[in-house]
């Protein structure tokens, strides 16, 4: 039998089950040309930064949460930068301890990080 699919408006939800993780992480970590104009954030160290989130969520037993690598999310000047999906929340993160913080606040106590977040006009 053939499937049945009803067409959806854009602002429509599509849900198929329950999510396999509660939240997604991403990290960027593109790298832009040493002397580009825009910085990147891999030359800002988003890598080891998102290497040490991945290392400390897993110790925190946090199974429901994805620490992905994205490319470049188009914040590069504000960098390291991560947004947290489906929160939709924005952060500037630049050491271990801003790392714990959002792990900590953000995803463990549902409170957002304020020093960190970065405003949608940033």
């Amino acid at each position: 039998m053939p499937l049945q699919c009803e067409t959806l408006s854009m602002n429509e939800p599509i849900s198929v089950g329950e999510p396999y993780f509660r939240l997604h992480v991403f990290c960027c970590t593109n790298e832009r040309p040493q002397n580009h104009s825009r910085g990147s954030c891999a030359r800002a160290g988003s890598i080891k930064l998102r290497n040490y989130m991945k290392a400390r969520a897993k110790e925190l037993g946090l199974s429901d949460v994805r620490i992905n690598t994205a490319g470049c999310l188009d914040r590069c000047e504000l960098g390291p930068v991560v947004v947290i999906y489906p929160d939709g929340v924005w952060y500037a993160m630049n050491t271990f301890e801003d790392v714990d913080a959002i792990l900590q606040d953000h995803i463990l106590n549902a409170k957002p990080v304020e020093r960190l977040l970065l405003a949608a006009d940033d």
